[in-house]
């Protein structure tokens, strides 16, 4: 089980850093026009997953920031310093998956909630927050062909197909992550 919360922690980190890249190419006035969107343009989708992503990944480690984490709707205006935050909490939530699979999956995992407790199972907890991620990427996905730039690829996964290993190959290279890094084995390679 370990090595599926890890494989997706990666993937989630793989997904925003291709995202990120091609965010990096709008100007500060595309990335806050407003568009027909949830949150009313890109970098305010942008923002709501990081933010999301603070609340919840501190929660898988075990230290909720709780109702904080909504102080401020837009923690970074600016691209640079969004896509570096979204680079740092990918890291962590990377890390939190690094546990033993008795220390996961079972594990109760404590949200304050304002007035209130939650709590729910690590594996719940964690999915929740991977279908989070892929929601809100998918808009900011339509937003970029709204803004007239083409959106990056975000359905890929890590088939062990050669030609897919060699087209992400230098996207990983650029995260500091290698095959062995996510699958914990010769590359995920079928046997």
């Amino acid at each position: 089980m370990t090595m599926l919360f890890r494989a997706q922690a990666y993937n989630n980190a793989w997904a925003n850093h291709r995202l990120g890249k091609a965010c990096l190419q709008l100007s500060g006035d595309d990335l806050a026009k407003t568009r027909e969107s949830f949150f009313g343009s890109i970098i305010a989708t942008l923002n709501h997953i990081l933010i999301v992503d603070w609340f919840y990944v501190s929660a898988l480690e075990g230290q909720c920031m709780g109702p904080s984490a909504f102080d401020d709707e837009i923690p970074c205006p600016e691209i640079e310093a969004l896509v570096d935050q979204q680079k740092q909490i990918d890291a962590r939530l990377i890390r939190a998956c690094a546990a033993p699979d008795e220390a996961l999956g079972p594990r109760i995992v404590t949200m304050e909630r304002g007035h209130t407790i939650q709590k729910e199972r690590f594996d719940r907890t964690f999915l929740h927050l991977i279908q989070h991620q892929i929601h809100h990427r998918g808009q900011v996905h339509g937003l970029l062909s709204d803004a007239g730039l083409a959106p990056p690829q975000l359905d890929e996964f890590y088939l062990a197909w050669e030609p897919d290993r060699t087209r992400r190959a230098g996207e990983l290279e650029e995260l500091g992550i290698t095959e062995e890094a996510i699958w914990g084995d010769a590359a995920g390679a079928p046997g």
